[in-house]
């Protein structure tokens, strides 16, 4: 059943992956406010743009002015200068729009090659990473591995306002093996279903993505919408680490990912949101239990669990999130212990000079178990990018986790607060209009207790250098 019903999107998005070769594309990145076009004096009957799409999100019908009351900015800077590409989900700007149905700030980057065929709008967007990888002490390694996205949409807008979109996302994670890559105080998931996965990250599915999304507009400030997927990601946390313009130049998992962002892929989610001006609230019904060590397979949906998330962008610098989320039996190793969750966060971002941008995102994530346990974790990231050359980009986070010294007889061991900072940077060479090649590197200290100095060698240090493919 499941093939039958996205098999259409597959074939899309394979289409959408295609573009670039295509003989007449268009790139879209947003311009400074400098540029920004004025919000019209009255509400404007929607005009549709043809080039929709955006790997994180999606886009939509084109507002002079945007409910919001903000400032319309052009997404184009091209001969459609003055139009703002806006969402799927609904009449925002595109760039608002990251992974899943989660929102970033209006002056985030967007970018994505972008082509129409008949009614149908496409979106391709590639972005790949060859890591070298090592962390230093006694329980560090080293690997070197192929990671990121591939990333297509396919869209469709109707006369009466309503937009359909269909998106996919894969990965090369699967090619790292189950135990995926060294990350020094990061634990969850397992690679062979019998023991947990402790200071290494997991690989993310091959299939990180298959939705379909249907939005509609009620009135000049409000719309509803509703997004399904197998997999998709369900409204809970901020955006996901990957698709965070504070962290998607980095290719080094945040160890705060199981408290923020973890259920970005669920075999199985469902998610109703209702939109006024520029608040959203949105509640999903998803799968709780995260992905088997096969990487490779979809799993069966079923709807266990649920979350609620409320959104405000009050101005296009900034987008606030809450949320909280009851799941049931998250972990494949501990089937009979069900989670709650919360989250809050802030994401900053600014524009500056001809192509300059800086984004932060500070975030808070808790988890309760069925022994009412609560650990928290924080994250702070920031990355700035002075031109299309370089990035920079710092992250610090601190978590309390039970993870790194299981007990005896199984289950979790005693709790420990830890830490981690990390700084790098990146240079990209621009090889074509829509491809640029990178070379990148980073630095990360970690800080332990005293009482697990000995286990790890004192606070360990580590780093990873890489090359990357952007097209977009």
């Amino acid at each position: 059943m499941a093939d039958r019903i996205f098999a259409p999107l597959a074939g899309a998005s394979l289409l959408a992956l295609a573009l670039p070769a295509a003989a007449q594309y268009h790139t879209h990145h947003p311009v400074p406010p400098a540029q920004a076009q004025p919000a019209a004096a009255t509400p404007a009957t929607p005009a549709v743009d043809p080039h929709a799409g955006h790997g994180p999100g999606q886009a939509a019908p084109t507002p002079q002015a945007t409910p919001s009351g903000h400032q319309a900015h052009d997404m184009t800077g091209g001969a459609d200068a003055g139009h703002v590409m806006t969402s799927a989900l609904g009449p925002w700007p595109m760039t608002r729009d990251a992974s899943g149905t989660s929102w970033q700030p209006d002056l985030s980057e967007h970018g994505g090659v972008h082509t129409t065929r008949g009614d149908w709008s496409f979106m391709g967007h590639v972005l790949l990473n060859l890591t070298h990888d090592w962390q230093n002490g006694p329980r560090g390694d080293d690997k070197t591995f192929a990671s990121g996205m591939i990333m297509g949409s396919a869209r469709r807008d109707f006369a009466d306002g309503s937009t359909l979109n269909l998106r996919t996302m894969l990965s090369p994670d699967p090619l790292m093996g189950k135990e995926g890559f060294p990350l020094l105080l990061a634990a969850g998931e397992t690679a062979d279903g019998v023991t947990p996965l402790i200071d290494r990250q997991h690989p993310h599915e091959l299939v990180m993505e298959l939705s379909a999304s249907y939005a509609r507009p009620l009135t000049g400030k409000d719309s509803v919408f509703a997004y399904i997927g197998l997999p998709g990601e369900p409204a809970f946390g901020p955006p996901a680490f990957m698709h965070r313009m504070s962290a998607m130049d980095s290719p080094e998992a945040p160890i705060t990912h199981h408290w923020l962002d973890s259920t970005h892929i669920v075999f199985g989610v469902a998610t109703l949101g209702w939109v006024h001006e520029a608040f959203r609230l949105e509640a999903s019904s998803f799968r709780g239990r995260e992905p088997d060590e096969d990487r490779y397979d979809i799993e069966s949906p079923e709807l266990d669990s649920w979350a609620v998330r409320a959104s405000w962008n009050p101005s296009p610098e900034w987008s606030l999130q809450a949320s909280y989320a009851d799941v049931t039996a998250p972990e494949q190793l501990e089937p009979d212990e069900d989670e709650t969750k919360w989250s809050a966060s802030a994401i900053h971002a600014r524009r500056f000079g001809a192509q300059g941008w800086w984004s932060s995102t500070l975030a808070w994530g808790r988890k309760t178990n069925d022994h009412d346990e609560s650990k928290d974790g924080w994250l702070l990231e920031t990355a700035v990018s002075p031109d299309d050359r370089w990035t920079l980009f710092a992250r610090a986070e601190r978590i309390e986790t039970d993870e790194l010294l299981p007990a005896a007889a199984g289950g979790h061991g005693e709790l420990f607060t830890v830490a981690k900072a990390s700084l790098g940077a990146v240079h990209d060479w621009r090889l074509a209009e829509n491809v640029r090649f990178g070379v990148g590197a980073l630095y990360s200290v970690n800080r332990v207790p005293d009482v697990l100095e000995p286990t790890y060698g004192g606070d360990p240090d580590g780093g990873i250098v890489f090359l990357r493919l952007k097209i977009d």
